[in-house]
């Protein structure tokens, strides 16, 4: 019979992605060799992805701040999120977390002989956990979010139950996950909030400008449609092509492929150019502008008056919280259930949840027409976002008070 490792080796020979988990594995115990010595004092943070990423750092840059002869290591499950972020300066060593094998686990705490460990969210590997908790190494699960469904909470959930004793605290995001945890007998866990809310409030402080896009709105209003999928893109494609106000658009797909970025510019009917065709045009004369490489979006969305948030009508909702931050309307599909923030700020209407094209067309017009309207709806979530931070505090609070007893 087969191994887990040998079935996807296999089945990495006929999937790309595949192909990035098995084969970017490789490479992580020589790097962890070649960039770790026995004498370096080590911080392992370990996120699935690259949500949980953006999760864990602001963790990671008070760690580097406060801690800047510990080395961070950061370790990712998915090839989403370290293939994007695997040149990131927000920490040292940055690799892929082995298979939670015995033996895989072993060879990675000794080349890694952390002194703490942070898991993010819901980053629960049994062996792993074990292997920790029988070296006396804090492990602290941060961000957490507990549901009724999940396995722990099941009579047949034994084996992942035994896995949670082995962290030495929770943090988790809110009440609802805290009474889940007292009630099958966990009470070393601190109520801190979504690390999210301190990362994207960060975003603030940051220089958002961007020469084109302040050649490109002049005075105007501007609507920004992020990580849109095609079912997102046919309803804007729509109002464009039949919009008579003067409404700068700009389109940024979730799918940057050539093709696809050709079939969303040969759909409109109106003044529209590619963000890597710009050069040195006159950008006033254009109407929608596709931006069709990434890394651009966040600093985009400071420009927009409105935002579009794709993913609502297709496999799952993006990051509302970006645009957000920036207290303007954001406008969603239908399918939002299962992300906390989306549900709160469409109960609080700062988020609009449409189901159709009319519904798009309702939501926009309404907030061209209406610069009150428009403001109340972005100050709504703008608020939001302020009341939910400081999450990084109270973790960062306990985890200096167990490194401070290490070295004491």
């Amino acid at each position: 019979m087969l191994s887990t490792s040998a079935i996807l080796r296999v089945l990495a020979l006929i999937n790309a992605k595949l192909s990035l988990f098995v084969n970017g594995r490789k490479d992580t115990f020589p790097l962890l060799k070649k960039s770790i010595s026995e004498d370096d004092k080590v911080i392992w943070i370990h996120a699935a992805s690259l949500g949980e990423y953006e999760q864990g750092l602001p963790i990671m840059e008070e760690l580097k701040h406060n801690y800047p002869t510990h080395k961070i290591v950061l370790t990712f499950f998915s090839p989403s999120g370290f293939e994007v972020k695997k040149n990131s300066k927000a920490a040292d060593v940055i690799c892929y977390l082995p298979l939670d094998s015995k033996k895989n686990v072993d060879l990675f705490i000794e080349a890694t002989h952390p002194e703490l460990v942070i898991f993010i969210k819901y980053e629960i590997w049994p062996n792993y956990l074990s292997a920790l908790k029988e070296k006396n190494i804090p492990t602290f699960l941060v961000s957490a979010l507990f549901k009724e469904n999940q396995i722990y909470f099941k009579w047949y959930g034994a084996f992942m139950l035994k896995a949670l004793t082995m962290f030495s605290h929770f943090f988790v995001q809110n009440e609802k996950s805290n009474i889940l945890l007292n009630s099958i007998g966990f009470n070393n866990l601190t109520i801190a909030g979504d690390t999210r809310f301190d990362r994207v409030s960060e975003i603030l402080d940051r220089d958002n400008s961007l020469n084109f896009m302040t050649r490109f709105k002049q005075e105007k209003f501007c609507f920004v449609a992020g990580s849109t999928w095609p079912e997102d893109e046919n309803i804007i494609i729509d109002f464009i092509n039949s919009n008579t106000h003067p409404i700068q658009f700009v389109i940024a797909p979730h799918t940057i492929k050539r093709k696809h970025i050709e079939s969303i510019k040969n759909a409109i009917n109106k003044s529209v150019l590619n963000y890597t065709e710009i050069g040195d045009l006159t950008l006033e004369n254009y109407e929608v502008i596709i931006i069709d490489t990434i890394g651009l979006l966040t600093k985009i969305y400071s420009y927009a008056d409105v935002a579009y948030v794709g993913g609502g009508f297709a496999t799952g909702l993006h990051n509302t919280l970006e645009p957000a931050v920036f207290g303007m309307p954001v406008i969603i599909g239908p399918k939002f259930k299962g992300f906390a923030e989306a549900e709160d700020l469409v109960k609080l209407n700062g988020v609009q949840s449409i189901n159709n094209a009319i519904d798009f067309k309702e939501q926009l017009n309404s907030f061209f027409e209406s610069e009150k309207l428009k403001n109340s709806t972005g100050h709504i979530n703008y608020k939001y976002i302020k009341e939910k931070t400081g999450a990084t505090e109270k973790v960062m609070n306990v985890i200096t008070s167990i490194l401070r007893s290490q070295y004491s």
